[in-house]
């Protein structure tokens, strides 16, 4: 019997009134944006959200991979 993937990102409006935030966090995947965006590290973002994991992190970044790349990383609940 196959589980069923848990959603990597999560919007609802009791959470940060419906910002998309890291699975089991309040923590914004729009922050990890700004973070990457203004030349902070991965490492750097997990100093200051310690409640977000690398593998979260590492998941997120290879789902949006080509739209990061491009500069219209876009997250929708």
């Amino acid at each position: 019997m196959a589980s069923k993937k848990q959603p990597l990102i999560t919007s609802t409006p009791d959470i940060l009134g419906g910002t998309p935030v890291f699975r089991g966090t309040r923590v914004p995947v729009q922050t990890l944006i700004e973070y990457l965006e203004g030349g902070q590290t991965i490492d750097d973002f997990l100093d200051g959200f310690p409640t977000v994991t690398r593998e979260q992190i590492i998941a997120f970044l290879e789902e949006a991979g080509p739209s990061m790349g491009s500069g219209q990383a876009m997250v929708r609940g």
